[in-house]
């Protein structure tokens, strides 16, 4: 494609004028300096640099991940995520135990390539750029993250309880199907969170994105991603978090609660988080509540695959359906 060809693609795609100067890049290793307006050249096809995508990790939201670009094809106008080589590692301390992660570009090239057209991932191919770094061109998903959805969720816990959760955790099941069937194909997610989840807004379907973390575990190789699943079904369940600091700054109105709290009231993942939901709603059925109760400081047993999980879901879901369909607020 000549420079000129170059630039009538760009302002057919962006409606913007072309950089005065085309910058081509073929090395993608000095991704710090890959700046918005220039242009990805990966084995012959072309990708216009917009910008950075944002950190969704909390405490760090709005923070650029500068490894991470969005951008156009600039052959077909299709907005995508590029994902740029960015090695780094740290212990996760799950229990008593200091688990070791890293990311992992080639492992997250090599579950792109096992999920292909599955409905509940992200889409995407590796090109290795010049030097042979795998570079991942991720199919931008339109929509928006779990997270932010529970939260923009405008209306009380049992309100939402009743009328909406049972629709949303029909999709969680789906998505913890999702992890169960990349576990059966021998790999795991690595990095499980509530904004690890978007929901497409055209199709509303649940798809889980950035699989390029992973951990090594020897006792369990897929607990630290049911662990993560627990505290989805947390989120999920709890409408968001409730916090053991946040029910202090309301001693009056917790007081009875704060006073019977134990060990096993709360996640194991993060010790301030109450995970015994029934505490404080005692609407949640039991059954639903000790799924929950597997994931707890106090637990005697926990889950071991993702199969035994969605087993007890599966069931709960049954029992919320035709409580509904009752019309049964217990």
């Amino acid at each position: 494609m000549t420079e000129q060809e170059i630039r009538e693609k760009i302002q057919s795609h962006t409606h913007f004028a072309p950089p005065a100067k085309l910058k081509m890049v073929t090395d993608t290793s000095e991704f710090m300096s890959i700046q918005a307006g220039d242009i990805l050249e990966l084995e012959g096809r072309l990708y216009l640099v917009r910008g950075e995508e944002m950190e969704g990790r909390f405490g760090l939201d709005g923070e650029p991940k500068f490894w991470v670009k969005k951008a156009i094809d600039l052959e077909n106008g299709q907005p995508k995520v590029i994902k740029l080589v960015f090695h780094e590692t740290f212990l996760m301390r799950l229990g008593e135990y200091d688990i070791r992660c890293l990311r992992s570009p080639t492992k997250e090239s090599r579950i792109l390539d096992k999920v292909r057209h599955h409905p509940h991932f992200m889409q995407g191919f590796t090109i290795p750029d010049q030097v042979g770094n795998p570079v991942r061109v991720i199919d931008k998903i339109q929509g928006v993250r779990f997270y932010d959805f529970i939260h923009n969720i405008d209306m009380g816990h049992e309100e939402y309880f009743h009328d909406l959760f049972p629709s949303v955790f029909t999709n969680i099941v789906m998505c913890i199907s999702a992890i169960n069937d990349l576990h059966n194909l021998g790999d795991v997610h690595g990095d499980i969170r509530n904004d690890h989840i978007f929901i497409e807004r055209g199709t509303k379907t649940y798809k889980w994105i950035d699989f390029d973390y992973m951990y090594e575990w020897a006792e369990n190789p897929y607990g630290v991603d049911l662990f993560g699943l627990g505290n989805i079904l947390m989120f999920t369940i709890g409408k968001g978090f409730h916090n053991v600091p946040e029910l202090k700054k309301n001693q009056a109105l917790y007081s009875d609660i704060l006073a019977s709290l134990t060990a096993n009231d709360v996640s194991l993942f993060f010790s301030h988080r109450i995970i015994n939901l029934r505490k404080l709603f005692p609407y949640i059925p039991q059954d639903l509540n000790e799924v929950l109760m597997h994931f707890s400081q106090g637990a005697e047993v926990f889950y071991e695959t993702t199969s035994e999980l969605l087993e007890d879901l599966q069931a709960c879901g049954y029992y919320v359906d035709r409580q509904m369909a009752a019309g049964s607020g217990t």
